[in-house]
């Protein structure tokens, strides 16, 4: 891993206490970037940023964002501008999941989820560029990086909400390289499958609750088998170099871009 690598970027991370988003910050800090780890569990958010600062490579803050919340998204970017002096790349990585079958969604269920997995993504896009713009144009793009998923490309029957969350994304990252493209703003996202994660390990559980699944691990085990072609679940870590990437200036000339880190299962 290159120390040098992320050098000088600032980045913004939301969902960042755990899992992905705590994956992604300890390695963008390993290849010299600040990172600002976002998330409502702050005490958790600060043991990572803390675990991060006692490398003494790149530098990490913490801050309490409920990502839903305008105001939230505002004071987590001023937060990196005040202790690291702008903005350069923002990751948004929050979301959660609530299976339900199509018949048995309701009004709260769709709510959660598309306010965390889409609305919140929204504000901060919108956030974060609004910064970019008031600093200025650079030699080089500014990047917002949007954490999407297999569910917009496949549609599974116990988790119709999630899925439309997800469509959201893929139109946000398409919009938004669009609409940003004047500002020398890039907007490219990642969309994993099965990631061993706090969400999926809920998910697990919850879909043998609804009965779709006789037992916890069944989802792993039939998934494996019948959709992916790499024939193991991912972790975090399978996520970062993708993450890395985007970040950084080897994918300067991308844009509208969501790459799939999902072991194969959308060649199917």
């Amino acid at each position: 891993m290159d120390p040098d690598r992320l050098k000088g970027k600032n980045i913004l991370i939301t969902g960042a206490a755990r899992g992905m988003g705590a994956a992604n910050a300890e390695s963008f800090a390993a290849q010299g970037a600040n990172v600002c780890l976002g998330d409502l569990d702050l005490d958790q958010a600060q043991k990572v940023a803390d675990a991060i600062n006692a490398k003494r490579n790149g530098k990490a803050i913490a801050v309490k964002m409920d990502v839903t919340k305008r105001a939230d998204n505002e004071a987590a970017v001023k937060a990196v501008v005040d202790e690291f002096g702008e903005i350069n790349v923002g990751l948004f990585n929050a979301g959660l999941n609530k299976p339900r079958f199509f018949m048995d969604i309701d009004e709260d269920n769709w709510d959660m989820i598309m306010n965390v997995n889409t609305k919140a993504m929204w504000l901060g896009m919108q956030e974060t560029a609004r910064q970019m713009i008031a600093q200025g144009p650079k030699d080089y793009p500014y990047k917002i990086i949007n954490v999407g998923s297999i569910a917009s490309r496949k549609p599974l029957v116990d988790v119709t909400v999630y899925c439309t969350s997800k469509y959201g994304c893929l139109a946000l990252t398409h919009c938004g390289a669009v609409a940003l493209s004047e500002h020398n703003i890039t907007v490219n996202g990642y969309a994993p499958g099965v990631v061993v994660t706090p969400l999926w390990e809920q998910l697990d559980k919850d879909l043998v609750d609804i009965g779709f699944k006789q037992r916890e691990g069944q989802a792993y085990d039939d998934i494996v088998r019948d959709a992916l072609q790499i024939k193991r679940v991912s972790y975090p870590d399978d996520i970062t170099g993708t993450a890395s990437f985007l970040a950084s200036r080897d994918s300067d000339y991308m844009t509208g871009q969501m790459i799939h880190i999902d072991g194969g299962w959308c060649i199917q």
